[in-house]
């Protein structure tokens, strides 16, 4: 199911090549909104960084990132993929404990863009990675343009072993 619901809104091929197997869970819990393989949520309901829940195993490490592939359209996606979330070498389920590459931004379609996908995916790890990357919380700065297949490839992350997704439109 998660396969067809991924390939059915073009999350496969545009943001990733195979489909996770599994769903990764994620609440927005101040607007006790769930993400549900693309249900609509306003903006304002992912003021704050969601809860992530998946099984895992206490000895691997796992990376996690958010990204919106239509930015700033879905027609002309010239700034995606928008990499709103990033955290790698995270041990088991303790997100706390990972390495934030870019700190967690809410959505923010501008307005009159149509719907925009936001995309969760988790990887594991083979190991502990070295990853070289620009560590920002900067709003703009090493966000637009990232390509989640590219970084997949660079650090041989393989395929998501989770994800989800939700639409937002202002």
């Amino acid at each position: 199911m998660i396969c067809d619901v991924f390939i059915a809104n073009k999350i496969v091929p545009d943001v990733i090549d195979v489909a996770p197997l599994e769903k990764l869970e994620v609440s927005y819990l101040k607007s006790n909104k769930k993400i549900d393989l693309g249900n609509e949520l306003k903006p304002i309901d992912t003021s704050e960084p969601p809860a992530i829940s998946y099984e895992a195993d206490s000895d691997s490490f796992y990376t996690l990132m958010m990204v919106d592939p239509d930015a700033p359209n879905r027609k002309i996606p010239i700034f995606g993929e928008w990499n709103h979330w990033l955290i790698v070498n995270i041990p088991g389920t303790e997100l706390k404990d990972g390495e934030t590459i870019r700190e967690y931004l809410k959505c923010g379609p501008p307005p009159l863009t149509g719907l925009h996908r936001y995309v969760f995916l988790l990887f594991k790890q083979a190991d502990k990675i070295n990853f070289n990357e620009p560590h920002s919380s900067d709003t703009y700065i090493f966000r637009a343009r990232f390509s989640t297949k590219k970084f997949i490839k660079k650090y041989n992350l393989g395929n998501p072993i989770a994800g989800n997704f939700f639409l937002a439109q202002h």
